[in-house]
């Protein structure tokens, strides 16, 4: 699959552009590209789903956020359809920014709009995805359950005789001024132009019943707690053999017992006994995928950070790694015995142990080795 442009690229406008100008760009493109004016126009309807898909999350400031912040994973990139936006989702969500460009409907005679009539969308589907910090690193596939609607075998369907198939009513009301005509989609059939005309006996008045379905979902590495993804067309099946909706699936991160992540980067606190801290030591830590092996200088002090470079989490939807970043915790006794008294006695007076970063320890720390043999 061909890399996605970038939205605001696509529509010619800047990061920072206004929502009027957002909607005046993408109105300017699917004029120019729209399936009216390029008839049998492979390349021109590419080109109208394209905006098309651009404006339904740049208008929408939720999706524009998670956009901004993630790029196309955040609305369903790598490893899912994106937008895959066709036409009949278009004309019925955006068929209002046209005015009477085209004759006053967006559709006209394309993509099943004949008439009026529309194509209605299935309802989304949330689901929560519990991920371990090992998943969010490498990426995973995750096949999950739903129970969702679909279109039910042996549904037929026959033109409404509410709305004969045009999928709007026409109502007149008389006023002080006159005669008033108004149009709305028709109640029956929902604008879709039809409606059922045999169904089994599990299926709903819409030709829809509930059914189990497996989904294999490709989570990209590096996603984040609370991070919405949208799987395209596998949310409920839409009345009268509409459009699906999307899947929506909700990251939840399963808390580290030892790591704790910010954005790309892994903290540890690592907690060192004060004699590895005045001597030296190679400790052992936990990183995201097993174990590593550190040296504590001489002398260090509490508060001290140590930097694994390329440890972290890989960047979201860019490039580089985030790191893996050591505190060091000088852990003090609450408790010593007689002989560890007695010996730490000794060294309460002694220069080396008067607080002075600048002060010279040299010969001290063989002074404590012999101590303590």
């Amino acid at each position: 699959m061909s890399q996605k442009r970038d939205y605001y690229e696509v529509l010619g406008v800047a990061k920072n552009a206004s929502e009027a100008d957002i909607k005046k760009a993408y109105r300017k493109l699917a004029l120019q590209y729209h399936p009216d004016k390029n008839p049998d126009d492979k390349q021109a309807e590419e080109k109208f789903k394209e905006a098309a898909e651009a404006y339904e999350v740049l208008s929408n400031a939720e999706k524009r956020s998670r956009y901004d912040q993630f790029g196309h994973a955040g609305v369903g990139g790598a490893g899912f359809s994106g937008g895959g936006m066709n036409m009949d989702d278009i004309f019925s969500q955006f068929g209002d920014i046209f005015g009477s460009a085209f004759g006053g409907s967006f559709g006209g005679s394309f993509g099943g709009s004949r008439g009026g009539s529309r194509t209605v969308r299935g309802t989304n589907l949330r689901v929560k995805m519990k991920l371990t910090l090992e998943e969010i690193a490498d990426g995973v596939k995750k096949k999950i359950k739903v129970n969702k609607l679909v279109n039910a075998d042996g549904v037929t369907y026959k033109t409404c005789t509410s709305c004969n198939g045009s999928g709007r009513v026409t109502r007149v009301t008389q006023t002080f001024l006159g005669a008033m005509q108004t149009q709305s989609a028709c109640n029956v059939c929902h604008g879709a132009g039809k409606m059922i005309d045999k169904k089994p006996a599990d299926a709903d008045g819409q030709g829809l019943k509930r059914q189990e379905e497996v989904i294999e979902i490709d989570i990209p590495a590096g996603v984040e707690d609370g991070m919405q993804l949208s799987v395209t067309g596998k949310g409920n099946a839409g009345p009268f053999n509409g459009v699906p909706g999307d899947l929506i699936v909700v990251i939840e991160e399963i808390p580290h017992p030892e790591l704790r992540r910010d954005a790309e980067n892994i903290h540890y606190e690592a907690f060192v006994n004060i004699v590895d801290a005045i001597l030296g030591e190679t400790i052992e830590i936990p990183t995201i995928h097993g174990k590593a092996k550190i040296k504590v200088d001489p002398g260090t002090q509490s508060g001290k950070m140590l930097r694994l470079r390329g440890k972290g989490l890989p960047v979201l939807q860019g490039y580089g790694q985030g790191d893996l970043l050591v505190h060091i915790n000088v852990w003090t006794p609450t408790k010593v015995s007689k002989e560890e008294r007695e010996i730490l006695e000794k060294l309460r007076d002694s220069e080396n142990f008067k607080p002075n970063p600048d002060g010279n320890a040299k010969g001290f720390f063989q002074r404590v080795k012999d101590m303590f043999q």
